[in-house]
């Protein structure tokens, strides 16, 4: 390219490298982010696609909606589907690490938001797990710059990262506690006529049931000795409940001192990056 050459318009300090396409950076800017006039159109335009596209899926569930406006839902399905394909290669083609987006979170989720009308063909009925589609909504927190809950659902997330370890001891516990429980009301009313606990599993099942509170109410001990082993599964299951909150709360306080920007990575366009952040913290490339 000449000197005397017009230069293509890129987004503002973009760094391209030895050859990228210039149209990809563009790209890039307008379909990862939203703090262009063009970026920000883009994804309101996206997001009203998803809300329609889902609303004509739910629509088509019901019988006598699918009677009358069945092929035109069917056509309205299709056609969303065939843009949404069109914008999932857009963004695998503009971010220099397309298997890297491929493969996480927003890039599984767009890909499983086209696949189920094409698997129509195969299986019927598919069509209808459309509806993870709402899981792409997530990005209304960027697109209208809302901060604030964009710093609170990353809280959230860097919480429950943090605990998972203990979460998964915790779970190991409970379920250890769940088996005993079951089984040794197995043993205190199994035998008894008319009986509802006839197996270990349902025993179990009434277990979980009474542990986390919700008692349904279609199995319950007759005899004294089931009803006092019920109330301790009760009040086990109380007091199990204070367990992941006070953990999970005590890594909510430590995850809101980290404040992050909504930038994405144009390498690999993972977003999470400090406010002065120069470079990817994930993939070392410029921001």
């Amino acid at each position: 390219m000449k000197a005397s050459d017009p230069q293509p318009d890129l987004p503002r300090g973009s760094l391209l490298k030895p050859g990228e396409s210039p149209l990809a950076a563009v790209l890039h800017e307008i379909i990862f982010e939203a703090d262009t006039k063009a970026g920000k159109a883009f994804d309101v335009a996206l997001l009203v696609a998803i809300i329609l596209s889902v609303i004509a899926v739910m629509l088509e569930s019901v019988g006598s909606v699918a009677n009358d406006w069945g092929k035109l839902l069917r056509a309205v399905e299709w056609t969303f589907t065939i843009l949404f394909t069109f914008e999932y290669a857009l963004r695998l083609y503009c971010v220099r690490r397309p298997w890297s987006y491929a493969f996480s979170f927003f890039g599984m989720v767009d890909l499983l938001s086209i696949v189920p009308t094409y698997l129509s063909f195969l299986v019927t009925g598919t069509q209808s797990l459309l509806v993870i589609r709402t899981l792409r909504l997530v990005r209304v927190f960027r697109i209208f710059k809302l901060h604030q809950y964009v710093n609170e659902s990353r809280a959230l997330l860097v919480a429950l990262h943090a605990t998972r370890k203990k979460v998964a001891v915790f779970v190991l516990v409970v379920a250890t506690m769940v088996m005993i429980l079951g089984s040794a009301m197995y043993l205190l009313e199994g035998g008894l006529t008319n009986s509802k606990f006839t197996s270990i599993p349902k025993s179990v099942y009434w277990a979980v049931v009474t542990m986390t509170t919700v008692g349904y109410g279609d199995i319950a001990p007759q005899t004294p000795w089931g009803q006092g082993l019920a109330t301790i599964a009760m009040m086990l299951g109380y007091s199990f409940i204070i367990v992941p909150t006070g953990v999970f709360s005590v890594e909510i306080l430590m995850a809101h001192k980290q404040q992050v920007s909504t930038q994405a990575c144009p390498n690999c366009s993972r977003d999470g990056h400090d406010h002065d952040a120069i470079h990817c913290k994930f993939c070392g490339a410029r921001l």
